[in-house]
């Protein structure tokens, strides 16, 4: 459990009564400081530059994937409607963080207000929520397209596929609003600086002045719920993927089965094993730099990477990205 409530409740033994009564009174705070990546100057502008460069790259590449899944039609399938709800995601997702931390780059008072905070909390929270369920949605896809090939145009129809992307965004904001409503109703005391480079859950739980038990068996049963749950039926889809394809005769038809799932495995593993790794170790362990690290993997590189990894080793992408780009440059010279 963290020490947060003892730390907060020893420094207000050692007062004198009248600054007690008044650490008593102020229950709240209004703006909370955050430290972000570095404090050196020189540092700074360089991130600056680094992180504005990289959500460019994400902005482009997942707006790219867009716009060639809606304008091919043969892109028109379940699997590329829940790379298109992905892409949507991480566009939404980094830009939940990271045009906060590029003005606290440049700012030289790196505060966010209170109702600032908790609305990026919800927010990443959700979006992160979600991200993680839909993945197991499209292990979902790949497993009926290769395991029932007969039954995929019926179990996988347009319905059920928006039916499950809903499912997928709803259970996503549910989730973020319990932890977000159990984590700001926390009592701070004027404790307002927090070791991360966003309103994150467990740099709030670290700062917040009392007992932190609920809050962290919330965060563990989330985990469990949206990392856990999600990432053993992507295993298990995977085992029963593997084992159809491994009764294929031809090793032709093993390696062109399979490599329809290679995109949809490298981004499950750059996803779930870093915030499994993140999450579910013990706390203890865990270091606020080495927290900070996971993060911006998780919410920074990882939706950069996700359009690179689909459109490289994706032979349908690659071809209507190319068919795409030809028309752009006939249209031109026209």
């Amino acid at each position: 459990m963290l020490l947060s409530g003892w730390y907060c409740s020893q420094q207000e033994l050692g007062l004198n009564h009248t600054n007690k009564m008044e650490s008593e009174n102020q229950t709240s705070v209004t703006e909370f400081i955050i430290l972000g990546l570095s404090s050196h100057r020189g540092t700074q502008l360089w991130l600056f530059a680094l992180f504005l460069g990289m959500y460019v790259i994400t902005l482009v590449g997942n707006t790219v994937i867009i716009v060639t899944i809606r304008i091919d039609p043969r892109l028109d399938t379940p699997m590329y409607f829940f790379l298109g709800n992905l892409s949507f995601l991480d566009i939404c997702y980094t830009s939940s963080v990271v045009p906060q931390m590029l003005v606290h780059f440049l700012a030289q008072h790196k505060a966010i207000s209170f109702s600032s905070c908790t609305a990026q909390l919800y927010v990443s929270l959700s979006l992160g929520s979600i991200e993680f369920i839909l993945l197991a949605v499209m292990a979902y896809d790949r497993y009926v397209a290769i395991c029932n090939p007969l039954h995929y145009t019926v179990t996988m129809s347009k319905r059920v596929c928006i039916q499950l992307a809903v499912a997928s965004w709803a259970s996503g904001f549910l989730n973020s609003l319990v932890q977000t409503t159990f984590t700001m109703r926390l009592p701070f005391r004027g404790f307002n600086i927090i070791n991360h480079f966003a309103c994150e859950a467990v740099a709030l739980i670290k700062i917040a002045c009392s007992n932190t038990y609920v809050n962290e068996i919330i965060l563990v049963m989330a985990s469990v719920l949206i990392l856990i749950i999600p990432c053993s039926f992507i295993i298990l889809s995977y085992i029963y993927i593997i084992s159809s394809i491994l009764r294929i005769r031809s090793s032709e038809g093993r390696y062109k089965t399979f490599s329809t799932c290679i995109s949809h495995i490298t981004v499950v593993m750059l996803c779930y094993g870093t915030a499994i790794f993140a999450y579910m170790r013990p706390r203890a362990s865990v270091s606020p730099n080495q927290d900070k690290m996971f993060s911006l993997f998780y919410a920074v590189v990882t939706p950069m990477l996700n359009p690179v990894i689909y459109s490289l080793r994706n032979k349908e992408v690659k071809e209507a990205l190319a068919k795409a780009m030809g028309s752009g440059l006939s249209s031109e010279k026209r």
